[in-house]
This record gives structure tokens, C-alpha cells and sequence, in this order.
């Protein structure tokens, strides 16, 4: 049985093949055109999927590095602050040391100088320990306050103690504490070896002429000055762990975003390889069917 092919029959296949194919160029442009092999989860469900949980990886380690940065960023301020505290301590220890041999042989005005000089050395320290960092006190914990020492030497800060410790999560289970409190560093009030207040001491026992009490002064900024240089250690061990581990984390970030474009970008040279030979498959189609379909008797009737 012979099934007979009409111009119309011919004409309707023909326009659906070609149909195909300006889809299937289309869709090559429109990857060309956004570098992206899938642009909705039909193009490949499982890509898609991977993507979605690549995206989501990405965006937990750039905010592991962020944390980092802040992390970085306090203890840096601490480690800065806490130096350039040592440096006063070291000139106060060396004025209690003259001041012990002017107690004795000095006038009464040379030891005021030294004592006046112990004064300013407190109230420089004061001020140091009331560093900021983003506009928080870094010795003050997780006080809301602007101070973490009041001017007389008084902790105005949170002590430490459960949720009081300024913590950064730098990496999956990962949290590093990135801040020190006042007592921990300068002593704790009413200890007689807080800083504040044996600086107060030596100004005191200084105009005083007191040699025996300077030297008890002595041992107490010595200890002073050894807790300080433990936490300053301390700090330099924490910024140096949290900066390996922000690199480590940038260079995962790196590796996630090679594997999002292995799965999601398109392979450049193959596409436009692909756009070209449909182009050419589309115009031989378009000249094929221009010279199979030739007009009909109706045509020219119309």
C-alpha cells in the first residue's frame, strides 16, 4: 500500500525539523552567551544538585574566612596594644630601681619627678587597656561599654567566666577564642599585684622615700610584667594558628570553585565548535528545503 506524501505533509515535517534545529542553536547561543552549561535544573537535574551543595559549601568557607579576618583583626590590636604596654612597664621598673637608689641618696625632688613620671606611665597604661576594636573595648570581653578600666584603674569590662570570651569560628568545628580580659593581663583588683594599682604604690612609696617598699614594688611590677609577656605569647600563638587556618580555608574556597565550574561552566572552544556546526547544519537545512519545496499550482492561483 503506497501512503502518498502531500506538499502540505512535506512542508509541516520540514518546519518541524527546522524548529528543532533553531532550538537546539538557540540553546548553544544562550550558553555561549552566559558561559554556563546549566541555566535551570533541566539541563542536568544532578548537576544542578551538585552545584546547589558547591554554592552552599562556598558560602560556609567565606565565612569561616570572614570570621578569620575579624579574628585577626582582634588579635592584632591585642598583641599591639599588650607590646607597647611592656615598653612602659619595662620604664617603669627601671624608674623603681633609680628611685630606690635616689630614696637614699636622692633629693626629695628628684624622687617626685620619678614619681610623677610613674603616674603618667599608669594613666598611659590606662588608656591602652581601654583599646578599641570596631568600637569595643578588646580587654573589656563582651561588655556592650565603651571602658574597660575606669580612669582610676577599676575593671569596667566582663570577667571571664561561660559566654563571656569573644569567640570566632574559623573552620568546620573549629572556634578560637580572640580576645583577653583585663584581669587576665594587667591583674585582677585588689590582688596587690594589679598593675594599675602597684604603679599606684611605687608613686606613693616613691615620694615617700620608702626603699623597703619599693623593693616589694619591684617583685610585684616584675610579676606584672611576666603575666603580661605569658599572654602576649599567648596572643601571637592564637594569631598565627587562625592565620594558617584563614589560608587554609581560602585555598578549600579556591578548590570548591574549580569543582562548581568543572560541574556548571561551559568547555569554550567545544561550544563554540558546536554553535558553529549547527549554524551551518541550519543554513544547509534552510537551502535544502528552499529547493525541495517549490511552489504549488494554488500558490500561483492566490
Amino acid at each position: 500500500m503506497m501512503i502518498r506524501s502531500t506538499q502540505q505533509s512535506i512542508a509541516a515535517r520540514v518546519t518541524n525539523n527546522l524548529q528543532g534545529n533553531l532550538t537546539r542553536l538557540g540553546r548553544l547561543e544562550n550558553m555561549l552567551s552566559s558561559g554556563k552549561s546549566i541555566t535551570r535544573p533541566s539541563d542536568s537535574p544532578t548537576g544542578a544538585v551538585s552545584a546547589l551543595q558547591l554554592r552552599s559549601q562556598i558560602r560556609s568557607q567565606e565565612q569561616y574566612v570572614r570570621n578569620g579576618d575579624d579574628g585577626v583583626g582582634w588579635l592584632g590590636t591585642l598583641d599591639t596594644t599588650m607590646t607597647s604596654s611592656l615598653s612602659h612597664i619595662r620604664r617603669a621598673r627601671d624608674l623603681v630601681l633609680t628611685g630606690r637608689t635616689a630614696s637614699m641618696s636622692g633629693s626629695a625632688t628628684a624622687r617626685e619627678a620619678i614619681a610623677v613620671e610613674v603616674e603618667n606611665i599608669r594613666d598611659a597604661l590606662i588608656d591602652l587597656a581601654n583599646t578599641t576594636y570596631l568600637d569595643r573595648p578588646v580587654f573589656g570581653g563582651t561588655t556592650t561599654g565603651g571602658l574597660a578600666y575606669t580612669p582610676a584603674g577599676g575593671y569596667a569590662g566582663v570577667p571571664t567566666g561561660p559566654g563571656a570570651t569573644v569567640d570566632r569560628t574559623i573552620g568546620e568545628g573549629t572556634s578560637v577564642r580572640v580576645d583577653v580580659t583585663g584581669p587576665e593581663v594587667f591583674g585582677v583588683n585588689g590582688s596587690g599585684t594589679q598593675l594599675f594599682e602597684v604603679l599606684t604604690a611605687i608613686a606613693t612609696n616613691m615620694r615617700a622615700g620608702d626603699a623597703v617598699a619599693l623593693g616589694t614594688d619591684l617583685g610585684n611590677i616584675d610579676t606584672a610584667m611576666e603575666n603580661l609577656q605569658t599572654q602576649l605569647a599567648n596572643v601571637g600563638s592564637k594569631y598565627n594558628r587562625v592565620e594558617q587556618m584563614r589560608q587554609s580555608v581560602s585555598d578549600r574556597t579556591l578548590s570548591l570553585r574549580t569543582q562548581l565550574s568543572d560541574v556548571e561552566d561551559i568547555d569554550l572552544p567545544k561550544t563554540i565548535m558546536e554553535v558553529q556546526l549547527q549554524q551551518t547544519a541550519y543554513q544547509a537545512a534552510l537551502s535544502t528545503t528552499a529547493r525541495v519545496i517549490q511552489p504549488s499550482l494554488v500558490d500561483f492561483l492566490r
